[in-house]
């Protein structure tokens, strides 16, 4: 059994909010045993396997760690609902600022991800997409901690390293994503065939993107206000 199991199954447990013994009693097994499936000690069968994913009402693939929906299902580009899509999740109750800075965020990736596309380099669009999924990550993560009830066996790296892993992995993708712009990737990647179409003025972005430009624009001027950057301190330094 892989090392994924044991950690899906006491999440499971945990967020149904039933004990070992109950769990246990349920499955037909011992307390004992299930204990030592929660913590890897020993390996089950198919057959418990099976009736886990029945109890939980969650697929085997789930279980094992093979997909991350509870279905099994692969995700496809076809199954991602849009941005905007209506429903509960989209509905923000904390006022006026979580919307204003989803919109300036989505659609200032908006322009990013089309630049990208029209770079046609797939290093790039890797590394790029790569460093973004764990800035969120990491951000998702450090606010679902702020509850000490929310189950640690959501993620599969400990909280103690989680934060300085993602971090350095963020740092490469940065690095590689920096070295292919620049027309110097690192050994097997490939270059920019062609960055014409990455030329783009600030006229050239409202013209080119009349929705999204001024969230662009308006994102730039917002990071660089908190990057706290002070041009006439550094020009007195040299």
């Amino acid at each position: 059994m892989n090392a994924d199991f044991p950690r899906i199954l006491t999440l499971l447990r945990k967020e149904r909010g039933i004990s070992q013994k109950l769990a246990a009693s349920q499955l037909g097994i011992s307390q004992a045993l299930l204990s030592h499936y929660e913590k890897g000690i020993r390996e089950c069968g198919l057959n418990f396997l099976i009736r886990c994913a029945d109890f939980y009402g969650v697929s085997c693939d789930y279980l094992l760690g093979r997909s991350p929906e509870r279905t099994g299902s692969k995700l496809t580009v076809e199954d991602i609902p849009e941005p905007d899509t209506v429903g509960k999740e989209n509905v923000f109750k904390a006022g006026v600022l979580p919307v204003l800075n989803k919109k300036l965020i989505a659609n200032s990736l908006n322009i990013l991800f089309d630049m990208l596309s029209k770079s046609n380099c797939k290093p790039l669009i890797h590394e790029v997409s790569a460093f973004l999924m764990l800035s969120v990550y990491r951000m998702f993560r450090l606010v679902y901690a702020a509850n000490p009830r929310n189950q640690a066996a959501l993620f599969t790296i400990p909280e103690s390293v989680a934060q300085q892993y993602a971090d350095a992995a963020m740092q490469i993708c940065s690095a590689n994503a920096f070295s292919i712009s620049k027309g110097d990737p690192i050994a097997g990647m490939e270059r920019i065939k062609n960055t014409e179409p990455l030329a783009i003025t600030t006229e050239g972005l409202s013209k080119e993107y009349p929705l999204f430009a001024s969230s662009l624009l308006n994102l730039i001027q917002n990071s660089e206000a908190r990057v706290g950057y002070n041009r006439s301190t550094s020009k007195e330094s040299k």
